[in-house]
């Protein structure tokens, strides 16, 4: 079944406008599918470290992490998170210098079958400016 994630740009270095968009997704796919589909859909180079967690605020000290190391794997399929502890919220932080943070939640549209022909995951909305994970800037 087809499930809809909606990315919320939180932070980052080059954050310069808000930024959302809607994922469509297997929901039996794992975290590591996650990170795939929205470095696809951020048009990021996949070139530095990441973890996803689970907190109440992106700041908080206490975390369920799922970084592929010392904390929860990120073979963790999607479907085993949702729905979320109360009070709780998905995080996504990509690049551990640079800071992007992304709130993720789950949409309220109902789960879909897989649609004939449509490749998965997919970015189907978006509003606001995409970021630049490389900008141009001057120093």
């Amino acid at each position: 079944m087809i499930i809809t994630l909606i990315l919320k740009l939180v932070s980052g270095m080059y954050a310069e406008k808000e930024w959302s968009g809607e994922i469509e997704i297997d929901e039996s796919s794992d975290l590591e599918d996650l990170h795939l589909a929205i470095q696809s859909a951020l048009d990021f180079d996949n070139d530095h470290l990441y973890e996803f967690y689970i907190s109440r605020t992106e700041r908080s000290g206490e975390r369920v992490r799922f970084d592929g190391c010392d904390e929860g794997p990120l073979d963790t399929l999607i479907n085993e998170l949702f729905p979320l502890p109360s009070k709780r919220k998905l995080f996504y932080w990509f690049d551990y210098g640079d800071d992007w943070i992304f709130q993720i939640t789950k949409s309220r549209k109902k789960t879909n079958p897989l649609e004939v022909g449509v490749t998965y995951p997919r970015l189907t909305k978006e509003v606001g400016k995409k970021p630049e994970q490389y900008p141009d800037v001057e120093w």
